[in-house]
């Protein structure tokens, strides 16, 4: 295992699983793009925020792809929802859905750059959300 390959599967067992915030200032460079922000703050607060929605949401690492000085991690996540999520109210349900974290590390070694694609669709409708879709323009 490499050092970039070490450092994604700390990132996600600290910081997504464990909640070790300290790892995220090691981990995360200062200009790292978050929540309304860049450095490790910024990334923290998209955590703190979902761990108020699903305390107990736990990352399975699938699948880890590094090339240069970038890594591909496919997981799989599981919680409850304990807690509001985005409008929807908190409803006890378990979800479960999967997606893909990418990393850009800098020349020391810290996550520059984070983007993730997820089920959110899926996440909605476990919680029972009903997406209708639009109206059509005359109103049908």
């Amino acid at each position: 295992m490499t050092d970039l390959e070490a450092a994604a599967r700390r990132f996600i067992a600290d910081v997504w699983n464990a909640g070790r915030e300290e790892s995220t200032y090691e981990l995360v460079a200062p200009d790292c793009p978050g929540l309304g922000g860049a450095g490790p703050d910024a990334v923290l607060a998209w955590h703190r925020d979902r761990r108020a929605s699903f305390p107990d949401l736990r990352y399975k690492i699938v699948e880890v792809v590094e090339s240069g000085a970038r890594v591909a991690v496919r997981w799989r996540a599981a919680g409850t929802q304990a807690g509001p999520f985005g409008p929807v109210p908190p409803t006890g349900r378990v979800v479960s859905y999967s997606g893909a974290t990418f990393l850009r590390f800098d020349e020391a070694g810290r996550i520059a750059d984070v983007w993730s694609v997820n089920e959110l669709f899926q996440v909605l409708q476990q919680l029972g959300v009903e997406m209708l879709p639009p109206l059509a323009p005359d109103g049908a």
